[in-house]
């Protein structure tokens, strides 16, 4: 940071001053002293220049009131921010506050205890409370409103000083010993604090000032310093926390009379006076120290007695009161910033984050990026990129330099243990330094490379090479180890203070004035130069002949590197360049070289800028804003002091271009007196940017001869082109118009082109532009027919503008009139205006190439008829029945498969089947396969889930129902069989060969044969089953029993005890005790009866066949036999008897047969269910 006195303010009649304070929020500046005076004052800058702003714009008192009402000296004046209210006290103990109304200030509360003087007052950091302390111990604790909260005698104690916590918990009480004391909000003694920084000191010590930083702006890094104590022999120590045990500590070695914070709590100020080691005088002094100790500057106060400090609210300036004047100082802050590539960069803390906010502010497009950074100590920039330094979040000390580029994209990143205070860059190179070593990154950006430099690349060290100088060392250039950190920390007795760097030479400034000289990029110290003063701030020309030091009491120097060879070159080259060694400016806070000129350079004084060249100034520029860049005679400056002000927002208003004089004069050259006046003038102070402006004037004026002249000059290869076209052409207007159009004067252009009846030129200037409104209109509006490939791309270009910012609707329309397909579906599509989409189906050729992808819109929306229409007329039933598949319509792909005569559909379906029985959906998976014409493999699935339910011992007409449709699976399968034989055959073939040819296919390829063969055994069983119940019920015994005799043929089916329980019972009931007897014989040697259930069954048998003997009570006319002579006598269904007749009618479906006279009773078959017919 750099500090100068800007203002002195003279109070009438000599009236010392005893204290000043300074609203942060209102700016009001309030001051106090003898014989009752109290003033309140406010400055205010006045100006219509919208560039002068900030400090450079000059500030006048818009408020100078004296408020009375005191009559001894004010000693103690404060702020109340919030309540815009002033708390002011006298020696007498009198406490006024005051509040302002309609712009003036007025008495508001009056309190006057008097017993004793008041010393101290502080409000805390939301103005809800004050605490006052007295010089005899008593503290009293108020409201806003002038209400008493509490009040406490501190017996035996003389007050000096109070002050808030940041959250108003704790209040420290400062004594008059020296003694630190903490409470409570309630006034309630905690502790006595630790005063570490006494140490040694002797002597009485009463306390200067305690300070505790409310963290309003935010905190400069995580756990940082904020609890100011200094005392009035000089020594000061910084805490963290009220009982922090080990605080940072200085020595000033002045007599201090007050300490402040600044805004943010970066700068702390310590006010004072300092005695001169050969002089008894003293002298007044402002330290200013970080939070960490840091000695940052020192600024020497006219006068005798300095009685107060105060910082105004942004921290740009700085009050003193000073025997009987008010002076201020300009603070011109040392901000994280830079500037690469048109974006500025810069730094600020936020209260409710603990990271820096690092914004990269692209001024071109006024677009901003944010990028959040912990611990960030500098930003630095050069070319496109820059490098953010901060601490690393590990336990140990360690640092990281960030490269990014300049949108804050990270590019790469390398970890150092060495400090980096002090960091510069090339476009090649990054130096970090410490203060007893530096460190050389050689970065490696991704570029656009050729082939053989990726090669080249390649073989070199990929992540580009690094390495560590300590300062005393010596290097020759030659060793290129890595990077040793170890001999980084050999400690040294002359820091390191300043670095910069060019292409080809490093310079790093030492503490005791020394200055190194190193070359690039193989690091050989090559000179070494002494300064008079301390370096702040080094900066080398842009061909590394001069060096321009700003040493730390602002004083401006050059030193030339280059010596000149020859006693003659001497001479003249001073001549021209001026002589560097008697060069010297006061209070310069910044300066930069000239891009493209060694002997140009802009510098900061005060709020003025100056311009040198060959070191003479140009007349100076009111501004206080930091420079950015110099280059094309064009200096580009950034007033950092607004920007903070509101960083979120950043306007372009804040950034300001000067142009230097010989700018300004050839321009004006060439407005009044003419282009051959300017053309000489030019030549006797060549630039590219005058040869530049030159050429354009020429060719406004179509002096094409000069302009090609002034083209070469400036290597504008374009330009030179732009006058052979120009001097091709025939008619001046033409060349008018091209030069309208070369300097983007596009309707002046037009209009000309128009007018000269060229309405094709004005169209092709329009395309060129890209804007293809105009070219519509310019289309339209032209008499005669226009070209219609032009008109198509016209319209679809307006369709693009449309699509690319998701205005669908429109696009559409323009889609249609340009007649492009492609981008219509996908408007469609992204409209979900599938009508439209089937329409375009419709409307485009068979085999168009958008067809698949209109299918697949519709596949991806569901619409599956849709999307295999579309896939047809493309001719792909492969992706049709794939996406048949995909939206499970299975019917439709089997349909598909078999018009197309698709293979691949068995593969699709065991897939699909094995998907649904993983999924437990057998029935599901009959279904498909039933859909699909595969009758054998829904039937083995059918009967699988009959035999399961059977195992469940369910309702047996469940079970029946199941048999019976796994039977007429089968059937199906029988019938296709046979279908596909008929198709297969050729010519007139009798059916029973069809039949033939089906059966034996059938044993070709059925492996389950009793599935085929036997496809109506389980459902005859559990039809018998249910037949000997229904009977058994109804009271026919004897058919009851006969059915059950048939059904001893089931065993396989139906559970054996089930059979013959059901058996022996309707031989009981039907008194045929025989057949009952051989019945139970077979129940009680059934083998997996458990011996409980066999003598139940035994039991049962004794008392059954001791009251009936084991015989049939009548004749049974059983056939014994029912193998007739032609063998098996068929069962009826109905009956469940043999039929003995020689017609009976037989089931179509599943060729069961049924007594004639039976089966008339019924509609249906009873076994299959089909109609009777």
């Amino acid at each position: 940071m750099f500090i100068y006195l800007s203002k002195k303010i003279a109070i009438p009649n000599n009236t010392h001053l005893k204290c000043v304070s300074w609203n942060k929020d209102q700016g009001f500046i309030s001051c106090g002293g003898d014989d009752g005076l109290l003033r309140v004052l406010k400055l205010e800058t006045q100006t219509d220049d919208a560039k002068l702003k900030g400090l450079a714009a000059p500030s006048n008192l818009s408020m100078n009131q004296t408020l009375e009402g005191h009559s001894g000296a004010v000693q103690v004046v404060t702020w109340n921010e919030q309540f815009e209210k002033l708390t002011t006290s006298d020696q007498n103990g009198l406490i006024i506050v005051w509040m302002l109304y309609k712009g003036a200030w007025y008495e508001e509360m009056i309190n006057n205890r008097n017993k004793s003087v008041v010393r101290s007052m502080s409000w805390n950091a939301d103005g809800q409370k004050i605490c006052i302390v007295y010089e005899d111990g008593a503290v009293i604790v108020g409201s806003v409103d002038g209400n008493r909260i509490w009040g406490k005698e501190l017996k035996g104690n003389q007050l000096a000083h109070v002050a808030w916590s940041p959250d108003s918990k704790i209040l420290l009480f400062g004594m008059a010993n020296g003694e630190v004391q903490i409470y409570d909000n309630q006034g309630n003694f905690i502790m006595k604090m630790a005063i570490v920084c006494l140490a040694n000191a002797t002597g009485a010590v009463s306390i200067a000032g305690i300070h505790w930083y409310a963290g309003t702006g935010g905190y400069i890094e995580p756990d940082c310093p904020c609890l100011a104590i200094c005392f009035d022999n000089g020594r000061c120590q910084i805490m963290r926390y009220e009982n922090d045990e080990n605080p940072v500590c200085i020595d000033t070695l002045m007599n201090v009379v007050s300490i402040q914070w600044n805004h943010c709590g970066s700068v702390l100020a310590v006010a004072g006076s300092l005695r001169a080691s050969n002089l008894e005088k003293e002298f007044n002094v402002v330290q200013f120290y970080t939070p960490f100790g840091e000695h940052l500057r020192t600024l020497k106060v006219p006068g005798k007695q300095m009685t107060g400090i105060a910082w105004e609210g942004g921290g740009l300036r700085i009050g003193l009161a000073v025997d009987s004047y008010l002076y201020f100082a300009n603070i011109r802050p040392d901000y994280k910033w830079g500037y690469c590539c048109s974006t500025v960069v810069y730094a600020y803390t936020k209260p409710e984050r603990q990271e820096y906010c690092v914004v990269f502010w692209d001024t071109k497009n006024n677009e901003k990026f944010v990028k959040y950074v912990k611990s960030l100590m500098s930003v630095t920039t050069s070319g496109d990129f820059c490098i953010l330094a901060s601490k690393a979040e590990d336990t140990q000390p360690q640092y990281v330099l960030i490269l990014c580029n300049s949108i804050g994209t990270p590019l790469d990143s390398k970890y150092i243990d060495i400090e980096p205070l002090f960091v510069t860059m090339t476009k090649t190179h990054v130096i970090a330094a410490s203060k007893e070593a530096f460190y050389l990154w050689q970065y490696r950006v991704a570029k656009k490379l050729t082939a053989l430099e990726i090669n080249q690349v390649m073989r070199t060290k990929k992540e580009g090479r690094e390495r560590v100088f300590h300062i005393d060392s010596s290097p020759s250039g030659t060793n290129d180890t890595g990077p040793d950190f170890a001999k980084a920390f050999t400690a040294t007795r002359d820091y390191i203070c300043c670095v910069t760097v060019t292409d080809k030479t490093l310079i790093v400034g030492r503490e005791s004035g020394t200055i190194h000289r190193y070359s690039l990029p193989n690091v050989a110290l090559i000179q070494k130069y002494t300064l008079n003063n301390r370096a702040y701030y080094l900066s080398l020309n842009c061909n590394s002949s001069r060096l321009a030091i700003i040493d730390i009491a602002g004083v401006l120097t050059l030193l030339d590197l280059e010596v000149p060879t020859s006693s003659d070159d001497i001479k003249g080259n001073q001549a021209a360049a001026g002589d560097a060694s008697k060069f010297e400016r006061k209070d310069v806070w910044d300066m930069k070289w000239a891009n493209d000129n060694p002997d140009l350079f802009a510098m900061m004084e005060k709020t003025r800028m100056y311009v040198f060249r060959n070191l003479d100034p140009e007349e100076p520029i009111q501004t206080s804003g930091y420079i950015c860049n110099f280059e094309d005679l064009e200096i580009k400056s950034v007033l950092l002091d607004e920007i903070m002000r509101d960083p979120e927002r950043p306007n372009k208003d804040n950034l300001i271009n000067f142009e230097i004089r010989s700018l300004r004069d050839s321009r004006a050259l060439i407005e009044k007196v003419g282009i051959e006046d300017a053309s000489q003038f030019i030549e006797d102070n060549p630039h590219p940017r005058l040869w530049r402006l030159l050429a354009e004037a020429a060719l406004q004026k179509l002096d094409l001869k000069t302009a090609e002249k002034a083209f070469v000059r400036c290597k504008d290869y374009q330009g030179i082109e732009l006058v052979k076209r120009l001097g091709n052409l025939q008619s001046e207007h033409m060349q008018q118009a091209e030069v309208a159009a070369y300097f983007g004067s596009f309707e002046e252009a037009e209009r000309m082109y128009l007018a000269m009846d060229r309405r094709d030129l004005a169209i092709n200037l329009r395309i060129q532009l890209g804007d293809w409104f105009r070219v519509l209109q310019l289309l339209k509006t032209g008499s005669g027919d226009c070209d219609d490939a032009l008109l198509e791309q016209a319209y679809n270009a307006v369709g693009d503008y449309f699509a690319d910012r998701q205005k669908w609707v429109n696009a559409v329309q323009y889609y249609l009139q340009g007649r492009n397909q492609e981008r219509l579906a996908e408007c469609y599509y992204m409209l979900e205006d599938y009508d439209g989409l089937e329409r375009l189906t419709t409307e485009l050729p068979d085999n168009h190439k958008l067809l698949p992808e209109i299918g697949q819109m519709f596949a991806t929306v569901g619409m599956c008829e849709q999307a295999v229409k579309a896939y047809l007329k493309c001719n792909q039933p492969k992706d049709a029945v794939d996406t048949c598949v995909n939206l499970n319509q299975w019917n439709k792909a089997v349909e598909l498969t078999r018009t197309h005569n698709m293979k691949e559909i068995k593969s699709l379906l065991s897939k699909y089947a094995s998907h649904l029985l993983e999924k437990n959906k057998t029935l599901e998976a009959v279904e498909l396969y039933r859909k699909a014409h595969h009758f054998l493999d829904a039937a083995k699935l059918m009967f699988k889930i009959a035999d399961e339910e059977a195992e469940k011992r369910t309702r047996p007409l469940r079970v029946k129902k199941l048999y019976v449709l796994a039977a007429r699976l089968v059937e199906n399968y029988h019938e296709k069989v046979k279908t596909s034989q008929q198709s297969k055959a050729k010519g007139k073939k009798s059916e029973a060969t069809y039949a033939l040819a089906g059966l034996l296919e059938e044993d070709a390829t059925s492996s389950d044969s009793r599935m085929v063969d036997n496809a109506w055994r389980g459902a005859e069983a559990y039809h018998f089953f249910l037949l000997v119940q229904r009977q058994l019920y109804e009271g026919y015994m004897e058919n009851a029993m006969r059915t059950a005799l048939h059904l001893r043929e089931y065993e396989d089916i139906i559970p054996v005890v089930e059979i013959y329980s059901l058996l022996a019972l309707c031989s009981a009931a039907n008194r045929a005790f025989g057949i009952c007897s051989q019945a139970f014989i077979k129940l009680e040697s059934l083998e997996n009866l458990d011996p409980q259930q066999q003598q139940l069954y035994e039991d049962l048998a004794l008392e059954i066949f001791t009251r009936h003997a084991p015989k049939n009570n009548r004749t049974l006319e059983l056939d014994q036999s029912s193998e007739g002579v032609e063998g098996k006598v068929p069962m009826c269904i109905v009956t469940g008897l043999p039929i003995q007749e020689y017609q009976f009618w037989m089931c179509s479906v599943c060729k069961h047969c049924a007594a004639e006279h039976e089966i008339r009773k019924y509609n249906f078959c009873p076994l299959c269910h089909s109609p009777v017919a």
